[in-house]
């Protein structure tokens, strides 16, 4: 009898190991799994091909907070439509600074002491963990060119003490000057330790709601460099562009340090935020540690599109397909994925108001997205797109459509445009049903092996 229980006790001995031996393998092949990866000039998620219709949703861990100025159960009620149209994939701003600009993005992620707000981590953690649930893909932008929220000139700012270059408030300062300001962030080291640091912490984050760390979630697609980062303008153009593709180099490697089972791109505007020139845009991508290109898209800021000149849209829809294809070209020549990954059409008028026309806009989206989808039909190397962007529920809350400090009622456009200029909302129902049918679509097309 004790001999007996002696064996079973050594046979339990044996097994135990191997059995935690297997589990822990299973764990570690279910951690590698269900990322998106990159295979030459495509998207992957297990093997399989990876297209999509996305968009723009910078808000999304705002609503996500448990404060006054979140809201979860719109956030919810939002995930929720998007998934219903078929959108699975958000561009999200998972960064932002204390700011001395006129009209900051308040609260920020980051102060100016060094603090992190515990209270929108938490609110990233939920949108996380709530897109989790509903297979969603995120791009994570850490910091941004532009100053709506802190960004790049904030940095240069805490560093040297200097006031940040604000045209909106200061008569004085030109963007020329507020872009040069800003550019100074790639060679301030000390502005560098500080991002780099907020770079550590969130990709070390543990989520406060399914206890993984982000280095391990699989919902995160994508870190982005920043916003449409640029190079500096002015003076010797090929030693400005080798400081930011330096600068690029050096901080993907270390996000992909940091977090190896995730991509890595620049979020920059491709040839238009490079000096106008596709030769630099392939220079700050080729990067071994940047996965995959993107480029921007906004005709109306370009000058191509006139909303009092509808014929204007002819011209626009020329300008479209050659930058797109141009963009193709160059992620072949890299051999990487490429992304449309902002673009915007204003409505009709340039008006904000929800009950505005959108007849233009719906004639560019279904123009826009066609080529996407026919140059993913032909293997070319771009995967999809994000249009800019989510307003679903939203609505601007001043009588002028301009956002005000202690607004909350997030939609798409940053404060420097009248909210509902470029957003999307839940009431657009012909905008939605084309974005749904190109989404649906490319996700039909996702479940098909290229051959």
């Amino acid at each position: 009898m004790k001999l007996s229980f002696i064996k079973n006790l050594l046979l339990v001995a044996l097994i135990v190991p191997i059995v935690s031996c297997r589990s822990n393998q299973e764990a570690a092949h279910l951690q590698q799994s269900h990322f998106v990866k990159v295979e030459g000039t495509n998207f992957t998620i297990d093997g399989q091909p990876y297209y999509y219709i996305g968009t723009n949703f910078w808000y999304g861990a705002y609503l996500g907070a448990d404060a006054d100025y979140g809201n979860r159960e719109r956030l919810i009620r939002e995930l929720d439509h998007l998934r219903k149209l078929g959108i699975k994939n958000l561009r999200v701003a998972a960064s932002s600074e204390e700011s001395d600009f006129i009209l900051p993005l308040d609260p920020p992620f980051q102060y100016k002491n060094g603090d992190y707000n515990e209270t929108l981590m938490q609110g990233l953690d939920f949108l996380l963990a709530e897109m989790g649930k509903r297979d969603m893909r995120a791009i994570l932008m850490l910091n941004n060119y532009w100053d709506w929220t802190g960004g790049m000139s904030q940095y240069v700012s805490w560093v040297t003490g200097e006031p940040v270059v604000d045209p909106t408030k200061d008569e004085n300062s030109t963007w020329d000057d507020a872009i040069k300001f800003a550019s100074r962030f790639y060679e301030l080291e000390e502005a560098q330790d500080r991002y780099r640091k907020y770079i550590r912490m969130i990709t070390d984050r543990e989520n406060t709601f399914t206890n993984k760390l982000y280095k391990d979630d699989p919902t995160i697609m994508t870190w982005e460099l920043a916003n449409e980062p640029r190079p500096l303008k002015g003076g010797n153009d090929a030693e400005n562009v080798r400081i930011f593709a330096d600068w690029v180099h050096e901080t993907a490697k270390l996000i992909h340090a940091q977090a190896p089972n995730h991509l890595v791109t620049t979020g920059s505007e491709g040839s238009k935020g490079t000096l106008n020139s596709l030769d630099f845009a392939l220079q700050v991508h080729q990067s071994e540690f940047i996965d995959y290109t993107t480029f921007h898209l906004w005709p109306k800021n370009w000058g191509w599109y006139k909303a009092d000149k509808p014929e204007t849209i002819e011209r626009t829809k020329k300008n479209t397909a050659a930058y797109i294809a141009e963009h193709i070209e160059l992620s072949e020549k890299l051999n990487k994925p490429g992304i449309l990954e902002e673009f915007g059409f204003v409505r009709d008028g340039e008006e904000a108001s929800p009950e505005s026309t959108v007849a233009a806009r719906d004639e560019f989206y279904d123009y826009t997205f066609g080529l996407v989808r026919d140059h993913i039909k032909q293997g070319d190397a771009i995967s999809g797109l994000n249009f800019w962007g989510w307003g679903g529920e939203g609505h601007a809350q001043q009588p002028d459509f301009m956002w005000k400090v202690g607004d909350t009622n997030y939609t798409a456009d940053p404060y420097s445009e009248a909210q509902g200029l470029n957003s999307i909302f839940d009431t657009d129902t012909s905008t939605l049903f084309i974005i749904s049918n190109y989404a649906r679509e490319l996700q039909e097309m996702s479940k098909k092996t290229r051959n």
